[in-house]
């Protein structure tokens, strides 16, 4: 059984997936296919990965089957299950649960393309629709706290071995340390100024027009004043929303286009960079929660993260928590936007 260990000191809670053996022969099934020169995520080959969850699919098409748009699966060798009771115990000075959740995989086009930048802005649109649809649906267990969607590409980003876009999502029965930091200093902000934070910095951002990179009517790119990796970009929305998943079909299509350009962009001045994306959004507010985060939907603004990461995170940066990035944001903002598209 999988369980989540809490660090006594900082808050910090640990997946130990457990189960060592049934996760590594899923992975190694998954290494002979591709040595095998077969993509288990392309169009035809849908009997390769665990049953679908949910896709996006044209009329007449059947599940598992050719004629999907977006595909998500479950992770062949997941952190979490989403089977067992949440079961809160103590090890005598310790706190631990299993850990209950949903470990899932977006395939993100029934094409053999790696990059999410090369799809057209109509597929990104659908890949964000079914970010949106997943988040809904396991907003219902009222066990899961948090959603996270993210995306590694490239080996350096921690990517998987397969070669075609994809990205992946979380649920978990707790709040990270990480989110928690951020929902807390957004909650101390709106408390001292009665305003949001995020939305502060939107309009800083607007009448300085330093680190903008590009934007829309609904949306913007910037290159954040603390950036920690070079070339970091944040995508807000301009309309102040606490949760992802309640974005309409016109809010999507514009973040589609915007998150195209700024990959291109992004792929283009850097050389194809392996990267880190992951979607912030509030997390799941039960009336149990209700006091805690009773604030939120004013005090948070849902945002995309995407970090470069063509430099590696050292020992005193692990050790610390404190980054050294060689590029000021406000250099990378104007080498990004001089990119030729």
């Amino acid at each position: 059984m999988p369980t989540l260990r809490r660090d006594p000191i900082t808050g910090r809670w640990v997946i130990n997936p457990g189960a060592e053996k049934d996760r590594t022969s899923g992975l190694i099934e998954m290494e002979k296919m591709i040595v095998q020169g077969i993509c288990p995520f392309c169009e035809g080959n849908e009997k390769k990965t665990p049953p679908e969850i949910f896709a996006l699919r044209g009329t007449g098409s059947q599940k598992d089957g050719p004629g999907w748009e977006v595909r998500v699966v479950p992770n062949i060798s997941p952190s979490l299950s989403i089977e067992p009771d949440l079961d809160r115990r103590a090890e005598r000075m310790y706190d631990l649960m299993n850990a209950v959740g949903a470990h899932e995989v977006i395939i993100e086009t029934p094409q053999h393309v790696a990059n999410l930048a090369d799809l057209d802005a109509s597929q990104i649109k659908k890949v964000i629709d079914t970010y949106k649809a997943r988040i809904l649906d396991l907003k219902e267990d009222k066990r899961l706290r948090s959603v996270f969607v993210f995306k590694n590409y490239g080996e350096r980003a921690g990517s998987s071995p397969i070669k075609h876009a994809h990205s992946q999502l979380i649920a978990i029965s707790v709040t990270p340390k990480n989110l928690k930091e951020e929902l807390m200093g957004a909650m101390d902000y709106y408390d001292y100024k009665e305003r949001c934070v995020f939305c502060d910095m939107i309009k800083q951002e607007l009448s300085a027009r330093k680190r903008i990179i590009c934007s829309n009517a609904d949306f913007l790119a910037i290159t954040p004043f603390a950036s920690r990796f070079t070339h970091e970009v944040w995508i807000l929305p301009r309309k102040h929303s606490a949760d992802f998943e309640t974005l309409g079909d016109a809010g999507s299509q514009k973040l589609a286009a915007l998150l195209k350009e700024v990959l291109l962009r992004l792929k283009i001045l850097l050389d194809d960079p392996p990267y880190n994306f992951i979607l912030h959004s509030g997390p799941n507010r039960t009336k149990r929660r209700e006091e805690a985060w009773k604030t939120l939907s004013e005090d948070y603004h849902w945002h995309i993260e995407i970090m470069p990461r063509y430099t590696r995170i050292d020992g005193f940066e692990w050790g610390t928590g404190l980054y050294i990035n060689a590029t000021t944001p406000e250099e990378a903002a104007t080498s990004l936007r001089n990119v030729k598209i």
